[in-house]
């Protein structure tokens, strides 16, 4: 495949390092009690060589989708990615930012949103986009709107939001609990002989 494939073209790994303004580090989110939410340091391991346990293309893709970090993607608009299993997007107004998609979790979302402030100022979150009910897009609500501070804060999700979300996480939940065991191989060590990064990406 090394030899039938463009490998000595890194555009898409300058397109995806466009906009770079920083990274969490360590990249490691803990919750209040010190246990580990999210580890994208964990995936270190891609910075080396393909080895012969992986195919060469998916360790490529592996090794762009591990990137972490908050991005400028246009005036105004700002991405945090490489955090948890989606991205969060940041939308600068005059009076605040929007959040678009917080996370699966608070504690993603609030290192997120603390990662923004570092390099764009603190600014409040004056209102949420959920763009659909897929729990990493819109989990980590509580770590950018925390309870007492979501007053008068819209939240905009598309009809049938509610009962989506219900159907698939709730009626549905431990069947897709058990597949995602299997399509994401989350039980598997993050090692080359293993699961690679983010391999739903």
């Amino acid at each position: 495949m090394g030899t039938t494939l463009p490998f000595e073209d890194t555009t898409d790994f300058d397109n995806a390092d466009r906009g770079f303004l920083g990274a969490l580090s360590p990249g490691v989110v803990k919750a209040p009690d010190g246990r580990v939410v999210y580890d994208a340091d964990a995936y270190a391991f891609l910075k080396g060589e393909c080895p012969d346990t992986a195919n060469l293309s998916l360790w490529r893709q592996a090794q762009l989708s591990s990137k972490q970090g908050l991005y400028k993607v246009t005036e105004g608009i700002y991405q945090v990615r490489g955090l948890d299993l989606s991205n969060m997007t940041l939308v600068e107004g005059e009076r605040g930012v929007i959040v678009i998609d917080p996370l699966i979790s608070a504690e993603c979302a609030e290192a997120a949103l603390g990662l923004y402030y570092e390099h764009r100022g603190n600014k409040p979150v004056t209102g949420l986009i959920y763009t659909h009910s897929h729990g990493d897009h819109f989990g980590g609500a509580r770590g950018v709107l925390p309870r007492g501070k979501d007053e008068g804060v819209p939240v905009l999700a598309p009809v049938g939001f509610l009962e989506h979300a219900v159907s698939e996480n709730v009626y549905a939940g431990n069947a897709m609990t058990r597949r995602a065991v299997f399509m994401y191989g989350d039980r598997l060590p993050k090692a080359p002989t293993a699961r690679s990064a983010r391999a739903w990406a």
